[in-house]
């Protein structure tokens, strides 16, 4: 089962704007989804960029987004925990919450969006790594939908 991922700040395959890099104001882009199975209890969601030179590069984790949710809005807050119960975790930056683009000088890279739909809440908490995250979603995972946007540092 598929989950269809957008966002009204770029299109799939296309450059993430300026404003949610950390050339720009470093926020996270709005996003929303479609197609959520009726079985969810939690959403995850991870942004990672696996052009980075050393290996990929997490630059969002975050869970326990309620299972009715039908995105995110620009600019969430880079707390560890949210008002709707959502928990971020550390992203490569060592930063709670979302870290934006900022390759190296040199050829674009891709910053993959993926969100999963879970039968159930990762019991984690707050702060944990992506790696901990794709350990509690193991066997859980309902459906999925990815959005993959650019960006070259000028």
């Amino acid at each position: 089962m598929a989950i269809k991922l957008a966002s009204a700040a770029f299109e799939e395959g296309n450059p993430i704007p300026v404003k949610h890099t950390g050339q720009g104001d470093d926020v996270s882009p709005a996003l929303q989804w479609t197609g959520v199975p009726a079985g969810a209890k939690s959403l995850a969601l991870i942004c990672d960029d696996p052009d980075a030179p050393m290996g990929t590069w997490v630059h969002w984790v975050i869970w326990n987004i309620p299972p009715e949710a039908t995105g995110l809005p620009e600019a969430v807050p880079q707390k560890a925990e949210l008002k709707d119960g959502s928990k971020q975790g550390m992203n490569d930056f060592r930063q709670t919450g979302y870290g934006g683009p900022m390759p190296p000088a040199g050829k674009a890279h891709r910053y993959f969006f993926k969100v999963y739909a879970l039968d159930t809440q990762p019991d984690l908490k707050p702060g944990a790594t992506k790696s901990k995250l794709l350990d509690a979603m193991k066997g859980h995972i309902l459906a999925e939908g990815q959005l993959m946007g650019t960006y070259q540092r000028r």
